[in-house]
């Protein structure tokens, strides 16, 4: 499926300079969502998943029904302040200043074999900061997956050490 036929382009947002890939467009297309959902499914049937880590807030869109499909469990990765029990919390950078993720300190157990999903990898500061998190925890990273990809902006590069699979590629 041509995934890029049904992102919307939309240019000087959230600012001027920068053109923001809109998914909306895309999960509301029945056929593309599940492609997705799909593809991301076939991609990692035989990796022994046990649990499917969702980003906030897109990565949960697509990793609950992922987790779903894997017979794994799903957890999500929330900005600081929104998980009711105790937390493993980490601090990062972001373009223009810095925030912070947190993930329930039981959500994981040792060695256990999780995958990262999000929609966007760009800097790679979230996804960093999300692999970091669940290696403190001891988990096992199967891989990091997310639809899309702003190659440009060189973000595989802060997570060079995670297997990552993206669905579709913006140079």
């Amino acid at each position: 499926m041509n995934y890029k036929s049904l992102i919307r382009e939309i240019p000087d947002f959230p600012k001027p300079g920068i053109l923001f890939y809109d998914i909306t467009t895309l999960l509301k297309d029945p056929q593309g969502y599940r492609a997705v959902i799909e593809d991301f499914t076939a991609h990692y049937r035989d990796a022994r998943v046990s649990k499917v880590v969702g980003i906030e807030s897109r990565g949960f869109i697509l990793g609950a029904p992922l987790a779903y499909n894997l017979g794994a469990g799903f957890v999500p990765v929330r900005k600081a302040g929104k998980l009711p029990a105790d937390v493993f919390e980490v601090k990062y950078n972001l373009e223009y200043g810095s925030s912070s993720l947190a993930i329930h300190r039981d959500a994981v157990a040792m060695e256990e074999r999780v995958l990262v999903v999000d929609d966007l990898l760009a800097t790679g500061g979230t996804a960093a900061a999300t692999v970091d998190l669940l290696r403190k925890l001891g988990a096992e990273i199967v891989g990091c997956a997310f639809m899309i990809e702003l190659g440009f902006l060189q973000g595989r590069q802060k997570i060079e050490d995670c297997a990552i699979h993206s669905l579709m590629t913006y140079n």
